[in-house]
């Protein structure tokens, strides 16, 4: 099992927005234009302002928080929820009463930690967001693309996904050297040849432990979930290959790279796979061929969407296409985490 020391810290969390879900199940349907997607899902889904267009955050110096809601919130600091065995820690900030006219319980309070997973020069940091109130219990690890942890956009998509009550583990894949957008596109393969992927695995496995302990030892969930964007999504894949225990209950890879569809006949949970028909680093074709392996799998395809549309949209298009994918999401995680770990209580 891994070891942990933590290193707490007021995590800088990122902008929120106000998830109001609908009243009634309806379906979520396929959109025949050019942002539409060739799947269906029935549950609901959340209400958020377009994803491209975020105002400039103020910077609360008493907590180290900024803070953002459509509608105008008080900055208040409450005790953090119990952080396990392996965590001890002291009093972080959080952000709550919304106005009334704004539903909170679909918009979820979230505290953050940062962690430092396994010892020595084998360590290496994470964050935990969980969720204040309404708590799942539930660990979902996010597995980043190759901007790493700390990415804006990586960090926002986490935290939206701890908002519905789930604990988000975000590790550090790169080891504090994550791929800069700022550097020569010439490089990058230089970069990612530093990025064995046998080291890289390690620490996704050190993670599973990690939540091992921290969830499932501990009674407090049955089943763990992955999600994984890009580079993050072909490191899903294996690490359900190797998962012989069937700790996850459940994975969605977003627009994965480099997949191995071979693998797919040793994952025994099942998986979504969400891209977009323009993103030649995920080709549909391999999606449909290991979709094929793993029982009770799907493929939902994006029309006319490219790498990056979920978590890193860039148009009003790409928005609206985010909107669906993360409540396509929403759903998946809420039938398979939660759904089926009732009905093996009962």
């Amino acid at each position: 099992m891994g070891t942990a020391s933590a290193v707490l810290t007021l995590l800088p969390l990122l902008p929120r927005r106000a998830l109001v879900a609908s009243s009634s199940p309806g379906r979520t349907r396929a959109l025949l234009s050019s942002g539409g997607v060739s799947s269906s899902v029935s549950g609901l889904r959340p209400r958020f302002p377009p994803f491209s267009h975020r105002p400039i955050l103020p910077s609360y110096a008493d907590c180290n928080i900024s803070v953002w809601f459509q509608r105008r919130c008080n900055l208040y600091c409450r005790r953090g929820m119990p952080l396990g065995r392996k965590v001890t820690g002291k009093s972080l900030c959080s952000q709550v009463e919304l106005e009334d006219d704004v539903d909170d319980e679909a918009c979820e309070l979230v505290n953050g930690v940062e962690l430092v997973i396994g010892e020595g020069e084998d360590s290496f940091r994470a964050y935990l967001l969980k969720a204040v109130k309404n708590n799942n219990g539930t660990g979902v690890l996010l597995l980043s693309d190759v901007l790493g942890f700390e990415d804006s956009a990586t960090r926002d998509f986490a935290y939206r996904v701890a908002c519905y009550g789930y604990n988000v583990l975000v590790p550090d894949l790169f080891r504090a050297n994550p791929w800069k957008l700022n550097w020569a596109v010439d490089g990058f393969d230089s970069w990612l040849s530093k990025q064995s992927p046998e080291r890289v695995a390690r620490d996704v496995d050190a993670c599973t432990d990690w939540m091992i302990d921290e969830f499932l030892a501990a009674g407090i969930s049955k089943k763990l979930g992955v999600i994984g964007f890009s580079f993050g999504g072909g490191h899903l894949i294996e690490a359900l290959s190797r998962d012989e225990q069937a700790y996850y209950g459940t994975g969605i890879c977003f627009y994965g790279s480099n997949i191995d569809p071979s693998k797919g006949s040793s994952i025994k949970t099942p998986v979504m796979f969400v891209s977009g028909d323009n993103d030649p680093s995920c080709s549909v074709t391999t999606l449909n061929e290991i979709e094929k392996k793993i029982q009770g799998s799907r493929v939902v395809i994006y029309h006319g969407r490219g790498q990056g549309f979920v978590h890193r949209p860039e148009s009003e298009e790409e928005d609206e296409a985010a909107e669906d994918a993360f409540s396509i999401m929403r759903n998946w995680l809420h039938d398979n985490l939660l759904v089926r770990e009732t009905e093996l209580l009962v």
